[in-house]
């Protein structure tokens, strides 16, 4: 490996790790600790009147002593009742109280479908247990408007629910209905509708006859929504707990819980409550949502990974007969499942950020399409990144070759750079003027192994940022690794290592030990005589130990594998096709024709001439 091939590696990989520094120590900034914990109403979608039937049998059965009292709704002492809406991706569990859904078991993701039959992956959190996108107290949706007796707020009212109803292409509805008591004819309604095959809920919410009591202008819709630990690495999934939204203008953008605790937002289409691998989104069908403010924080606890408490403002012109149809998405960061929305929601998910954003293209147009069709070909996922990481290779071979082919030019020259280097010790600037002349003497270009390492960082980048956020790698197993969305543990040492961490990983060490052995093997080929380009090649392995050791073991396995390719194709390579002799012959060649020079070299040899002169003329005192 010539020198500017080191060259090359080594401003790869401190671009690298710069891009990873910057991706997971963004700056922390105060975070909000007084968090609102008020709760507003929830939204559903207008069906046939058919379909907004109201239990009211239920009603007339309760005793006196359980009859509204209350402005609106049952009343507290009304029992609190329970109805399912399921399908076979999610399971939504409502509740009178509010009317609106208490909890949402994810059952599984669809992977594919095979002969008419959806083939389904069970989700399950960490620990094996049922992985519940939203359950507790914290959870709630509710509006808020002024009432007779003061604030209300209908997440803590009872409304009087429906029964649930299927309907001909085979989806679920149920209706819940909060009645102003002394005017029956005046009353909120939420409907649901979950779709067969879908983690969408259709929600509308309609008024009838409430212009008196919602603000004419915008109805403030409070949500609270709570993360809650489901992967093995929690400091992780705070790294990618996040609010994403897409504005009116269909601009995207996002912030991280841990780096910043509030936002205030002008009309959009929808905002989204980002976890590690699912999501919690409310999408605006008809309208935009008017405003938006979000508060969050991260609690001291080792089971909660963060919160958020956000107001959106409804738009409402003090209609008779109002609806605000909208959307909620119940379900995982899917890359298909997300862009079949055709909302650009599939932006939450991070194939590419900051000064490396163009590579969500790679992603997007190449890894992404080639992974989904190797997990048609076979369900192993450990071949499935094997198989991805040979047609990566052979992507890239063409830039491999010319970097191989230059660094064995440069291995040629080595003995008459040497000679060069010894007469012009003392004279940098003679050096690198006879240094030029020589390789333009000699048909050689010096960045030639430069360049095509600074061309493979985009699919470095790009493994970085896709495998830690495929969810098909979640809870998938291979060799050792548990799981290859996270870190291969092989032994925890029970305290943390500074810049290393409390655990061994196994793919990790492979890939620095392969990294060091491929530097060992291209010793010859780098400059001994500077202590840079000797020892950098060992040093940058042993620097990025530290930095992947928390990685996901899907990434590691890459670049294990990656490194392994790499041996084995430059032994092939420099062993069987490159022809040194014929090589050594073609540069002498080179020499033996007359030179011309470019325009470029000109003008680098009157400016390294300038400074000699420069430097030749005495100081002045």
């Amino acid at each position: 490996m010539d020198r500017n091939s080191v060259i090359g590696f080594v401003l790869l990989g401190a671009l690298l790790v710069g891009y990873i520094f910057w991706n997971q120590h963004s700056t922390q900034t105060a975070r909000l600790e007084k968090a609102r914990q008020d709760s507003i109403a929830n939204l559903n979608k207008p069906k046939e009147e058919q379909a907004r039937q109201v239990d009211t049998a239920a009603l007339a059965t309760l005793p006196d002593s359980l009859r509204p009292k209350a402005e609106f709704g049952l009343g507290d002492a009304a029992p609190e009742t329970a109805a399912v809406l399921e399908n076979e991706l999610v399971k939504i569990t409502f509740s009178n109280k509010g009317g609106i859904p208490k909890e949402v078991l994810l059952k599984a993701l669809q992977t594919s479908e095979k002969e008419g039959k959806n083939q389904l992956k069970e989700f399950k959190t960490s620990e094996g247990q049922p992985l519940y996108l939203q359950k507790g107290s914290f959870n709630r949706m509710g509006l808020k408007f002024k009432g007779a007796d003061g604030d209300v707020n209908t997440a803590d009212l009872r409304f009087t629910p429906g029964t649930v109803e299927k309907t001909a292409d085979g989806s679920q509805r149920i209706a819940y209905r909060l009645e102003k008591n002394d005017a029956p004819n005046q009353y909120l309604e939420y409907v649901y509708t979950l779709k067969p095959d879908s983690y969408l809920v259709d929600f509308t919410i309609n008024a009838v006859g409430m212009q008196r009591v919602l603000p004419n202008g915008n109805i403030p819709f409070q949500w609270n929504s709570q993360a809650d630990r489901q992967e093995h690495d929690i400091k992780m999934e705070r790294m990618n707990n996040q609010i994403h939204w897409r504005l009116a203008d269909k601009d995207h953008d996002y912030f991280t819980l841990q780096n910043r605790a509030e936002e205030k937002l002008g009309a959009l289409q929808w905002i989204s409550f980002k976890q590690q691998f699912f999501n919690i989104t409310l999408l605006a069908k008809k309208d935009n949502f008017a405003s938006a403010e979000i508060h969050s924080k991260v609690p001291e606890s080792g089971n909660i990974v963060g919160q958020e408490m956000t107001t959106l403002a409804l738009p409402y012109k003090g209609e008779t007969n109002f609806s605000f149809p909208m959307e909620i998405y119940y379900g995982p960061n899917h890359y298909k499942t997300l862009k079949s929305m055709d909302v650009e929601l599939e932006k939450i998910i991070p194939l590419g950020t900051g000064i490396f954003a163009f590579v969500k293209y790679v992603n997007k147009w190449i890894i992404i399409p080639v992974f989904n069709f190797l997990g048609g070909l076979t369900s192993n996922y450990g071949l499935i990144i094997l198989l991805l990481t040979i047609f990566i290779r052979i992507i890239i071979a063409p830039f491999t070759y010319q970097s191989y082919v230059s660094s064995a030019k440069m291995k040629v020259l080595k003995p008459e750079l040497d000679v060069l280097r010894e007469k012009y010790k003392d004279d940098q600037q003679a050096f690198g003027m006879e240094q030029m002349k020589l390789f333009r003497s000699a048909g050689v270009n010096p960045l030639g192994g430069c360049l095509p390492a600074l061309l493979q960082l985009p699919i470095l980048v790009a493994m970085y940022s896709f495998f830690p956020s495929s969810i098909e790698l979640r809870q998938e197993s291979f060799l050792w690794a548990n799981d290859l969305s996270t870190y291969d543990s092989i032994y925890n040492f029970g305290f943390t290592v500074p810049l290393y961490g409390d655990h061994i990983s196994l793919f990790t060490i492979l890939m620095t030990i392969t990294s060091l052995f491929l530097a060992f093997y291209n010793r010859g080929m780098t400059d001994q005589s500077n202590p840079v380009m000797k020892y950098m090649p060992y040093v940058f392995p042993v620097m990025l130990l530290g930095i992947f050791n928390s990685m996901a073991a899907a990434l590691t396995y890459y670049y294990f594998l990656s490194n392994v390719i790499s041996i084995l194709l430059q032994w092939v390579i420099q062993t069987f096709i490159i022809n040194h002799d014929k090589i050594h012959a073609q540069i002498q060649a080179n020499k033996a024709k007359p030179q011309s020079k470019s325009k470029w070299a000109e003008k680098l040899e009157e400016m390294q001439k300038r400074q000699q002169e420069m430097q030749k003329q005495p100081r002045k005192k």
